[in-house]
């Protein structure tokens, strides 16, 4: 049985809160939900919950939390348990801005997630009343018009714990894997869902613990990839690496960096899970080294920079 609905809403911490809110508003073409504080609640317009995205300013990047909704009560209260067995659980709280009770927990690595399952569902003000009644809100096409959170990436020390955590605590499903020569494993993509992947874990380059790699969001087409990033491009974006396809679960991708540091995705594609008992997908490192799906070489800060920064790459946030 699996207890896990889905990942999200994410928290994403910022140094340059309003270079980050204008990225986020203009460029990636979310909406403002709301503010609490030092805090802006942001979504796609395929959402269903009220926000998807909490940008909070902060005197650095990172993620701050990363939401996971159970399917009921019953099953909240089964993940809490056998969270709670492994001695990695935070304990309750009342919740965050339209969410009911939650339990916060850290995973081997130290990421902090809260579980939950009571949620508001997104009611639109008038002016983004959309046509289709089954549509959460409104298409405005404003910038890159992303339409909701689709996976998050974390960085980990030793990627196996935390995957085992996610397996055998929160139900996910392992997908597919990297395997070094020497028995390590890199990276992790998992998913509760048909979804190729949805939570991942890769090594972190510096050993450092708690990192976030990425944050992706889901447009329905390739074109609006390349979109992006014409965007990116007039709006003086850095891109880190230009549209081109994974191998690792097959999605199209753009990454670049948002003003606050943090690597953002815009993504499409990959393929469904529908078999019951899918193999697991395990690369090689020689496979691994010959780039992406195309041969495209992989930038080399794609497999080292992270955020927070440590000191080895802070002069890469810095420079863009």
């Amino acid at each position: 049985m699996i207890d896990i609905a889905h990942l999200g809403p994410v928290e994403l911490l910022t140094p340059k809160a309003d270079e980050s809110l204008t990225f986020f508003t203009d460029v990636f073409g979310m909406e403002i939900e709301g503010r609490e504080g030092q805090s802006v609640f942001l979504r796609g317009w395929g959402d269903y919950q009220r926000f998807s995205l909490k940008l909070t300013e902060s005197n650095t990047s990172g993620m701050a939390m990363l939401g996971l909704r159970a399917w009921s009560e019953e099953a909240l209260e089964r993940r809490v348990a056998a969270i709670e067995a492994t001695g990695l659980g935070d304990g309750w709280h009342e919740g965050d801005r339209g969410r009911g009770r939650s339990y916060r927990f850290r995973d081997p690595d130290g990421h902090a997630f809260e579980l939950y399952f009571e949620t508001d569902r997104y009611v639109p003000p008038a002016h983004l009343v959309p046509s289709l009644k089954n549509q959460p809100q409104r298409y405005v096409g404003r910038g890159a018009a992303v339409k909701r959170l689709d996976h998050v990436n974390l960085l980990a020390a030793d990627v196996r714990p935390s995957r085992d955590f996610a397996v055998d605590q929160l139900g996910y499903r392992l997908y597919e894997r990297i395997e070094l020569d020497d028995g390590t494993e890199s990276g992790a993509w998992m998913s509760v869902s048909t979804a190729a992947h949805e939570l991942i874990y890769t090594a972190d380059a510096y050993g450092a613990r708690g990192r976030l790699h990425h944050v992706a969001y889901w447009v329905d087409t390739r074109e609006e990839v390349l979109r992006a990033a014409d965007l990116f491009l007039d709006h003086d974006v850095y891109i880190e690496a230009a549209p081109s396809k994974h191998g690792v679960a097959q999605g199209f991708f753009l990454y670049g960096y948002e003003p606050g540091g943090n690597r953002i995705e815009v993504t499409t594609g990959g393929y469904m899970v529908y078999d019951p008992e899918q193999p697991v997908v395990v690369w090689s490192e020689a496979e691994r080294k010959l780039g992406q799906a195309w041969r495209v070489k992989t930038i080399p800060t794609f497999h080292t920079y992270g955020t927070p920064p440590v000191a080895a790459d802070a002069a890469v946030a810095g420079g863009h």
